[in-house]
């Protein structure tokens, strides 16, 4: 009789902890999903934060043990969500660690590709068969994560938003072990032959990224994290977190000496971490004083708003008609004239070129 009982080693006790476990990961996804959702107030970032959840909850589901060649009909909403979810990983990542990101319809095309092949091999499209086909979807799924995970590296030291740099350290932690451990698993082992512990494990490591996930989000100020709605440009408006306390007027006093007085951010190189040194205090501090004191949430947005001040100046300056936009973009600070261009144009609305024959009009006027 106690022979016939499940064991906590044998596959008996397994199944029903897989199916547990699963279903404590889909419901803390899906609550963050609408956590994120009710939060949203028109940001890209959320809603498409919203979508990735809902996706991580449909990728529980298809990722569990069993046959799934006799899929039904109604089961396409969930493949799509599953199959999809790569793409919306990646515009995720975009939209919230590039505070200047703004989605395009052509997105939207990516987002479809991937789900074309899910839908066709439910409906019987016989190409989904081919071997070849599969590679591909994987091979695109592999290359929009490692995307998504470029995003998430890219940016992080000029990143002044604490809550924002603490959820990167995460989702490329728990994002590259994830998918690092699956597919090991899958080589070896095969797709259709993974042991059921490994189902577990991955079911255990879904469940514990969604609890964190819940945990951060209710703790997280949503405000402060993600990027505002795409608005016209405007200068940075200061915006401190509730509870926190304020930036030091001094600090800032001295900062302000720094860029105004002595035109550090012209200096090659310049990092918060080379600022931090010249003000004699620790980074997290400096990057605290220019996000809640000055309203910037990102370094390199600092510097530029510095260095474009200092380039309008002299391209209005007929003293310096003759002197080449290059010379000047470089004398500014910027390495190269295309990023001094297309900053120029977000900060302005126009080209250098178009803003100096304006200045020179408005001179001989």
């Amino acid at each position: 009789m106690l022979s016939t009982l499940p064991t906590m080693s044998g596959p008996g006790f397994l199944v029903p902890l897989d199916i547990a476990l699963r279903g404590a990961a889909i419901a803390l996804l899906l609550i963050v999903a609408i956590a994120t959702l009710r939060r949203a107030k028109g940001r890209p970032a959320a809603w498409l934060g919203a979508l990735l959840a809902a996706g991580a909850a449909a990728y529980t589901v298809c990722s569990s043990p069993g046959p799934h060649d006799d899929t039904p009909l109604w089961f396409a909403p969930v493949l799509v969500l599953c199959t999809g979810n790569a793409a919306i990983f990646w515009l995720f990542a975009r939209a919230l660690f590039d505070d200047s990101f703004r989605l395009r319809p052509w997105h939207a095309l990516v987002w479809l590709g991937l789900i074309v092949w899910p839908l066709a091999h439910l409906l019987g499209a016989s190409f989904t068969a081919h071997w070849l086909v599969g590679v591909v979807v994987r091979v695109a799924v592999i290359c929009l994560a490692l995307l998504a995970l470029g995003q998430t590296v890219r940016g992080w030291g000029s990143d002044l938003v604490e809550g924002r740099r603490r959820l990167r350290l995460f989702i490329l932690i728990a994002v590259a072990l994830h998918i690092a451990v699956s597919v090991t698993v899958e080589l070896a082992f095969g797709a259709d032959h993974v042991p059921m512990v490994f189902h577990v494990l991955n079911a255990a490591a879904l469940t514990a990224i969604a609890a964190i996930i819940a945990i951060l989000l209710l703790q997280a100020d949503l405000d402060s994290v993600l990027p505002a709605p795409a608005v016209a440009p405007a200068p940075p408006a200061a915006v401190m977190p509730p509870d926190e306390e304020p930036a030091d007027p001094a600090l800032l006093a001295a900062l302000e000496r720094l860029m105004s007085v002595d035109r550090l951010y012209r200096q090659e190189g310049l990092t918060i971490g080379v600022l931090a040194g010249k003000l004699g205090l620790p980074e997290y501090r400096l990057r605290r004083a220019i996000n809640r004191g000055l309203g910037y949430r990102n370094f390199n947005e600092y510097l530029n708003r510095h260095r474009l001040a200092d380039a309008k100046q002299a391209l209005a300056d007929p003293a310096q008609a003759e002197v080449p936009i290059l010379t000047i973009a470089l004398d500014s600070g910027f390495q190269s004239l295309g990023p001094f261009n297309r900053a120029f144009k977000t900060g302005t609305g126009m080209t250098p070129t178009e803003f100096r024959k304006a200045a020179e009009s408005r001179n001989s006027a």
